[in-house]
């Protein structure tokens, strides 16, 4: 059984949902060496998640940022920890919520997705910088 991991960082992106499916695959060329295995994707922030949705359609990701906003808002009154700015505690919250890591199997050097399922980058902040990622894969 082989271990491999890669730690490399995204480019920023604007707050929201985002694919990143290809960059992750594309930063991690020891995939294609596994015939079956599993890749474990970790971000190391608390302010940014991962999840795995719909690929095929980008309202759904209009409407994942429009359903956290509502749910989790900025300037709650009872909110203490602000000290970034008002997006500061609810991008904590959102992250808290959807996780910072995923384990997708690997199939025949592929990432072993469903047809409309990608890596979502879960931008929460308004002016994040890169966000930092290891990619750790066990497999044969």
């Amino acid at each position: 059984m082989a271990w491999f991991q890669r730690t490399f960082r995204l480019p920023a992106f604007r707050r929201g949902f985002h694919l990143v499916t290809d960059q992750v695959a594309s930063n991690v060329p020891e995939i294609g060496r596994v015939n079956i295995g599993l890749a474990h994707i970790f971000i190391h922030h608390t302010s940014a998640g991962l999840t795995l949705n719909e690929n095929a359609d980008p309202t759904v990701r209009v409407d994942f940022e429009s359903h956290f906003n509502k749910m989790v808002p900025e300037n709650a009154p009872y909110y203490k920890h602000n000290y970034e700015g008002s997006d500061d505690m609810p991008a904590h919250i959102k992250a808290s919520l959807l996780g910072n890591s995923l384990t997708i199997p690997i199939t025949n050097g592929r990432l072993n997705l469903g047809t409309w399922q990608g890596i979502y980058l879960c931008e929460h902040r308004n002016h994040a910088s890169g966000r930092r990622i290891t990619v750790t894969i066990q497999g044969e």
